[in-house]
């Protein structure tokens, strides 16, 4: 595969979640969210397995095409599901600790994962991967199966549209309409969007201050141990007031901009920091958000945060593409904070009228 190829596979991975995050929210909120669940690892373990059987540029086309798929499928019906069960049973505040803590395991058994597909390669080598991978999604499909889920499927609209547009067209007006809604549909997508493209260069900037490649891995395991701490603190931080979570994010805004711009290996410990404060702030800003739909369309408008969040992480690859060519890596990490500055200003105002 060439650099050429490789980087296609990306778009077309990208492309597909970013055409079907919204109309896949819209059946989320039609159909069983805990079908759809259940369903998308299922695609991505299809995928998976094809890479490892039939090796070849379209298979892995294919390939991430059910992977953009399953994600599409995934993103929204999990947060809608969670929280209307939540509201429920009347325990609707548990929300942001509950996804907060969801968030480190996953960041935790994403990092295992890496560690353990070293040895596990060198033994198996791709078909031992492969199967790993495929066992992952069947695991993670049955787990979907124990969510409870008490609702029925959206009704037609007064003008006897079928209920799928109807739905699609409630959630986008929403989103559109409400001042509350579309507040924390921003919020939502620019705080968990650019740290989670930036840790992506998190390596380079290591590079770049010299470090030995062999510790590398141990900057990218702070940054990781960091964000991870962030998201089990999201259940008290979403108590927090408005004004003081402004001031946390903008010093994190501040240590982020320092410890890029420090040239000393010290600074990876205020960006570790920052991290871990935009991944609660990501967390809290989620849960803001489906406290704010009162709509029937929540899996919509939920997939409408996931779009934007696609769309922002395209937008920081680009632009960091750009600038590290000619301002180096540790400005353009610099710069990327100027952002989260205006996150902070922007949460912490009084919020609009509906």
């Amino acid at each position: 595969m060439s650099v050429a190829e490789t980087t296609s596979l990306f778009v077309i991975w990208s492309v597909t979640g970013l055409l079907l995050e919204v109309p896949s929210g819209a059946l989320a909120d039609v159909l069983s969210r805990r079908l759809l669940l259940c369903v998308g690892p299922l695609l991505a373990a299809a995928g998976f397995a094809l890479w490892v059987i039939f090796p070849s540029y379209w298979v892995f086309a294919a390939g991430f095409v059910l992977w953009g798929v399953r994600g599409a499928l995934t993103s929204g019906s999990l947060e809608a599901l969670v929280y209307e069960e939540l509201e429920r049973a009347g325990e609707a505040e548990r929300y942001a600790g509950l996804m907060g803590r969801a968030s480190s395991v996953g960041l935790a058994a994403t990092a295992s994962a890496i560690g353990l597909a070293i040895p596990v390669f060198a033994v198996g080598g791709y078909p031992v991967v492969g199967a790993a991978s495929v066992v992952a999604c069947l695991l993670c499909s049955l787990a979907a199966l124990a969510f409870p889920e008490h609702r029925t499927a959206a009704a037609a609209d007064d003008d006897d549209e079928p209920g799928y547009w109807a739905v699609l067209k409630s959630g986008l007006s929403e989103a559109r309409g409400n001042r509350h809604v579309s507040r924390w549909l921003v919020l939502s997508a620019v705080a968990g969007a650019i740290w989670g493209a930036l840790e992506e260069y998190v390596p380079y900037l290591g590079k770049e201050l010299g470090t030995p490649v062999a510790w590398v891995p141990a900057l990218v395991l702070l940054v990781w141990a960091a964000a991870t701490a962030g998201g089990l603190l999201a259940g008290r931080a979403e108590r927090v007031a408005e004004r003081p979570f402004a001031v946390m994010l903008l010093a994190a805004a501040l240590a982020l901009a320092g410890g890029a711009l420090s040239g000393e290996l010290a600074g990876f410990a205020l960006i570790a920091l920052a991290f871990g404060a935009f991944q609660l702030a990501d967390v809290v800003a989620d849960a803001r958000l489906q406290e704010s739909i009162d709509g029937p369309s929540r899996a919509t408008v939920t997939s409408v945060a996931g779009l934007g969040k696609e769309a922002v992480t395209l937008l920081v690859y680009a632009s960091y593409g750009a600038a590290s060519t000619m301002a180096g890596h540790g400005l353009t990490f610099a710069l990327f904070a100027v952002p989260y500055v205006v996150v902070a200003l922007v949460w912490g105002r009084k919020s609009p009228r509906p």
